[in-house]
């Protein structure tokens, strides 16, 4: 069998996401090299204030982190974009594996109850075959130990997708609905939203005003990446 893999892998390899160089059978979406390239956030007081000064003033949330930078043509747009738009599902449980497991040795999120994911809307998942967090979502749950709880919040409505708007439109944007199902579930408890990437936060801020329906909610978020501000 292994001799069928490794004749396999021979004609057909697995190439690199970013650098497009075929991967050794240890590597999994991105060589050595530039798995050693991603940019990753440091864990430290001042970057934690500036991803959660991205929120301030538009919706209380306890806690935000992020994994990567994100940056045109770099290494983190071309992962997240064979997550969303490739098939590459598995990405989101490569990332969430790394992210959680950075996540528990700095002992982050410990009193968090939920894992809640930003829905796509029911038409979009459908065409694209999956949300892109599900296994991101599903492998930090086993991680942190905390519950995966999808379909509690719902997407209504479509997005116009961002990269066609102007920074206002983002803002202002009320054409991107969502819905809490049942608002008891998360009575008195801290759930941690999770999404792909955080550029401006309308889409975060939306899902988080819907979950502020509910009594006593703490929400914190966490993303596979952040863009940064120029």
């Amino acid at each position: 069998m292994q001799f069928l893999k490794d004749i396999f892998y021979l004609f057909y390899p697995n190439l690199c996401v970013n650098c497009e160089i075929a991967l050794l059978p240890n590597e999994q979406f991105l060589c050595t090299v530039c798995k050693n390239d991603l940019p990753i956030i440091d864990d430290n007081k001042h970057i934690n204030v500036t991803l959660t000064s991205t929120f301030y003033g538009r919706v209380p949330v306890q806690n935000v982190r992020s994994f990567l930078y994100y940056q045109k043509r770099g290494v983190t747009q071309k992962l997240i974009h064979q997550l969303k738009y490739k098939n590459q599902a598995e990405i989101g449980g490569f990332i969430g594996n790394w992210f959680g497991a950075q996540l528990k040795e700095a002992k982050v999120f410990t009193n968090v109850d939920y894992i809640i994911p930003v829905p796509l809307h029911p038409k979009k998942e459908k065409k694209r075959g999956y949300n892109q967090v599900t296994l991101f979502g599903e492998t930090m749950s086993k991680i942190l130990k905390v519950e995966y709880k999808p379909n509690i919040l719902i997407r209504t409505s479509k997005a116009t997708t961002q990269t066609l708007k102007q920074r206002f439109e983002r803002f202002s944007d009320s054409k991107t609905k969502f819905k809490l199902v049942d608002t008891t579930i998360f009575e008195n408890k801290h759930v941690l939203l999770i999404d792909d990437v955080i550029t401006t936060g309308a889409t975060l801020e939306a899902c988080a005003n819907e979950l502020l329906k509910t009594k006593n909610i703490t929400i914190s978020i966490a993303t596979m990446a952040y863009t940064q501000k120029d």
